[in-house]
Parts: structure tokens; C-alpha cells; sequence
């Protein structure tokens, strides 16, 4: 489905924090393998245990899980990017373990993009003491649709707010560079 004026949804987790097995449900990638549930409806417990103990084994590092400084300045660094790239964002919330904006890709482009935005966030992340691995890879970009499912989109990213999550939106500005 192509995106309405090229705007998107999109969203990604840290590292380490949703992984194949997860009893909230998730997805082979590529779909190789099928598995039953989804987060509103989670598989049985116990089918996926030996993806999981296989997941985590695989890791490298912990868990990251942002403190409400780190969404800040990692929220920061991702809404700076996406702007030097000449993205559009209208909305962007980071919380503990995962990150949505609502954003405007004219070239299509998304996964280089977002991925060149999360390299500069891991940095500046970096010279604040989270060294290491920071995001999950990839991201999830779903197309927006129409009027109406950008600006459901838009509060529901701006809701995470209420959630403990970072939230900014455009008519605040890239307030932090003018200082």
C-alpha cells in the first residue's frame, strides 16, 4: 500500500527487549516460520519458550532499557537527524524500550534513514555513558492512509506522553539547539 502524501508510522524497539519468543507474540522475519498470536493476542504459554531461551542466548549485551534522561536526549538526537536529512516529523515520543514518529519520507528511503538517525542517537547516547548497542535493528513503517489516520496516528504517538515516554512535536520547534 503506498503511503498518503508519503507520510509514515513508524517504529522500532531498543535492544534486546522484544525478541523472537516474546510470549507478548511476534513474527519470523521474512515470515519463514508461522506463529500463532500477536501482542492483543499472545500465543499459549510455553509454545515459544525455545525461540526465546535460543534468543536470549544469542545476545550480546543486556536489555537497554532508557531512563527518562536517556528517552530525552536519545528523542533529541532522532528528531535532530531526521531534520538534517530534510525529514519531516510532525510527532516523536522515545520511552523505556521503544520509539514512534510520525514522519514524512519524499524519497522512500525509510529503513537508510531512520537507521542513519538511530547511529547519531546511539553516539550522542554514547558520550552520555550508554555505550554500546542501543537499538533493535530495523524498524517497522507503516504507511499512512488518509487526513484522518495521520491525525490518529499523531495522538496516539503524543498519548505515550502520559505513558513516561519523551514526546515532542514540531510546533515545539528543535528548541535545544537554539540555547
Amino acid at each position: 500500500m503506498r503511503a498518503w502524501n508519503g507520510w509514515y508510522h513508524v517504529n522500532g524497539n531498543t535492544y534486546g527487549t522484544w525478541l523472537r519468543g516474546d510470549a507478548r507474540g511476534w513474527r519470523e522475519w521474512k515470515h519463514h516460520e508461522h506463529v500463532d498470536g500477536d501482542y492483543r493476542n499472545p500465543p499459549p504459554p510455553g509454545q515459544s519458550d525455545e525461540p526465546l531461551i535460543q534468543s536470549r542466548r544469542m545476545m550480546r549485551g543486556r536489555p537497554i532499557r532508557l531512563t527518562p534522561e536517556q528517552r530525552r536526549i536519545a528523542g533529541q538526537a532522532l528528531a535532530e537527524k531526521l531534520a538534517e536529512m530534510g525529514i519531516e516529523v510532525l510527532v516523536l515520543s522515545v520511552d523505556a524500550v521503544h520509539y514512534h514518529f510520525l514522519a514524512r519520507f519524499a524519497d522512500g528511503q525509510i529503513r537508510w534513514r531512520v537507521g542513519r538517525a538511530k547511529k547519531h542517537a546511539s553516539h550522542v547516547l554514547s558520550r552520555h555513558g550508554l555505550p554500546g548497542t542501543v537499538w533493535a535493528k530495523r524498524c517497522r513503517a507503516l504507511p499512512v492512509r488518509d487526513r484522518r489516520h495521520q491525525l490518529n496516528a499523531f495522538e496516539y504517538i503524543r498519548s505515550h506522553g502520559a505513558k513516561g515516554a519523551w514526546v515532542w512535536t514540531f510546533r515545539e520547534g528543535l528548541y535545544w539547539l537554539e540555547k
